[in-house]
């Protein structure tokens, strides 16, 4: 099943693409893409860490965009993850053309939470939500977000946790 999308693939969407695609308002950030055969199971749909990968494609553009880091200064926070996690709704098959999105939710000194959806057709088929913990180069000490990056996560509809 090829599904034709005149929808750039892996490159970030505007609003305006996002909406088209049938992603719901409120998810600001997202790239299409299509189901390769390599991601597929014995019985052929996707496999289910395929979509922990696809939030990590979309997660690392994500971290660019809104200056949480850019992996290539030593200046940049250590970006941990604390937890990951899938919901999975519908299976996937190959040739399927996706919108993956992300959104921060909430924030707190030096943490976030990303949540995710994999869109096709406006339909939801996996959700999933990602703690995210910045530390400083020794690996051990919380790095408090920027206030840039607070600006970018508020911008993107986070709220800050008590």
């Amino acid at each position: 099943m090829f599904v034709h999308t005149d929808l750039p693939l892996v490159t970030p969407l505007t609003a305006q693409q996002l909406q088209r695609a049938g992603v719901p308002e409120g998810w600001n950030f997202g790239q299409a893409d299509r189901v390769r055969f390599h991601e597929l199971d014995a019985l052929n749909h996707v496999n289910n860490i395929v979509y922990l990968r696809w939030f990590e494609d979309i997660r690392i553009p994500y971290f660019h965009t809104h200056a949480i880091t850019s992996y290539n200064s030593e200046d940049d926070p250590q970006v941990v993850l604390a937890t990951n996690a899938a919901r999975y709704f519908k299976p996937m098959f190959l040739g399927e053309t996706f919108v993956v999105t992300a959104r921060c939710t909430s924030f707190r000194n030096s943490s976030f939470v990303l949540e995710y959806g994999v869109w096709v057709e406006g339909e939801l088929r996996c959700s999933g939500e990602t703690v995210i913990v910045t530390l400083e180069q020794d690996g051990k000490t919380k790095r408090p977000l920027s206030p840039e990056v607070i600006a970018a996560l508020t911008a993107d509809g986070a709220t800050k946790a008590g």
